[in-house]
């Protein structure tokens, strides 16, 4: 799982970590510490949706993981944001960088994190938000 900041304005998405979902434990308990630390105050999920829009086996993982982050990240607000081809579009922004997939298997979740907040900034910013 890929984790992404934005920088203190608000308007320029940075990645920040990836997280070993499989050898990280409380996962849930984990981001939120991430959470916390960083005074985040809205975190965007990216939520996997099939082509067509609709929810899959993935999505129903998602809102799971996202219940369980709710609970432990308290007053802070939680939005799910369609993460569709973000993977895609993050191997091919890191190719362009001159890296092979393999170079890249390390942050292209990082990366496809980034291009979630910032579609999610940049939304709220046309809303004047």
């Amino acid at each position: 799982m890929g984790l992404a900041l934005s920088d203190d304005l608000g308007m320029l998405a940075h990645p920040l970590e990836t997280v070993n979902v499989k050898g990280a434990g409380d996962l849930a308990g984990y981001v939120a510490a991430v959470v916390r630390r960083e005074k985040v105050e809205v975190v965007v999920l990216g939520l996997p949706r099939n082509m067509d829009g609709s929810h899959g086996p993935a999505a129903v993982k998602t809102r799971e993981f996202g219940e369980k982050l709710r609970k432990k990240i308290g007053g802070c607000d939680l939005v799910y944001w369609d993460e569709r081809m973000t993977s895609v579009a993050a191997q091919k922004a890191l190719h362009e960088t001159g890296r092979t997939v393999k170079q890249s298997r390390s942050v292209i979740d990082q990366v496809a994190a980034q291009m979630i907040l910032q579609g999610y900034m940049d939304s709220q910013a046309m809303r004047g938000e």
